[in-house]
């Protein structure tokens, strides 16, 4: 909807949270220092000033966890660079349980602690659909929208920097703060915006949608994010099923998972 300071940009988007996680076990420890360990698939070139890292020094530096020292292992199920939020939500999970400690910080207080972890940490403090409009506010939804998903990952990531630097057109507010806004036939109705540049720089992900928004009983497609994963939705469990052996077979080498809202 344009940009504000610091060359962040201003938007409007709707989060629905899938039954897909990373998976934490975090421990005390008798140490000078935190311990970070990621395994798994999508273990791989996680840089060392990640969420969790971030997180860990500003409560330290708070005084929050008192000093205390942490190991912390994450198995990542999640792909990078996915438009998944999966970094954000570590952070959000994390904080979570540090907060579940400690009452004294007020809400100001949390969201500014997420805030300089990353602009998506907040919305993962509460697992509900939200609504971020495009004044800054966030407000959550107790609708539940009831749909099966399947998303495909290409075995490439977008740059979120690249894509909002090649915008070029700003679009008006859509986005209300009512019970409606998540009805389907709204969702169906509307449309990632970012979708028209990461197309222009990734081609290939024009060609996946394309393929998706051809699969039997599908409602609708959407690019996640500024990607470079593509969502699609369906109404029942067994038309997502079937969807995803179509696309395991098309693109053998990308990631591809089924899930559900939640």
């Amino acid at each position: 909807m344009g940009k504000i300071k610091k060359n962040y940009h201003r938007i409007e988007s709707l989060v629905s949270f899938i039954d897909l996680n990373d998976q934490i076990k975090i421990r005390k420890i008798n140490q000078a220092n935190h311990k970070i360990i990621f395994s798994g698939k999508f273990s791989k070139k996680i840089s060392k000033k990640n969420t969790v890292r971030k997180l860990l020094n500003i409560l330290d530096k708070k005084k929050i966890i008192n000093d205390q020292k942490y190991i912390i292992k994450i198995k990542k199920n999640i792909p990078s660079k996915a438009g998944l939020g999966g970094g954000s939500m570590n952070a959000s999970a994390l904080l979570n349980y540090f907060l579940e400690n400690n009452n004294k910080l007020g809400e100001n207080q949390i969201f500014q602690i997420a805030n300089k972890i990353g602009s998506d940490v907040i919305l993962g403090l509460k697992k509900k659909n939200s609504i971020l409009l495009g004044n800054g506010k966030l407000k959550r939804s107790n609708v539940k929208i009831n749909l099966y998903t399947l998303i495909i990952k290409p075995n490439f990531g977008c740059s979120t920097k690249k894509i909002y630097s090649k915008i070029q057109q700003y679009s008006k507010p859509l986005l209300k703060n009512n019970s409606k806004i998540f009805n389907i036939n709204n969702l169906i109705s509307l449309n990632n915006d970012l979708e028209a540049v990461a197309f222009k720089e990734y081609p290939n992900l024009k060609g996946i949608k394309k393929t998706m928004q051809k699969l039997s009983k599908v409602t609708f497609v959407r690019m996640t994010g500024s990607g470079s994963s593509i969502a699609a939705f369906f109404n029942s469990k067994k038309a997502s099923l079937n969807a995803a052996k179509v696309l395991k077979k098309k693109y053998k080498n990308y990631w591809c998972i089924s899930s559900r809202t939640i």
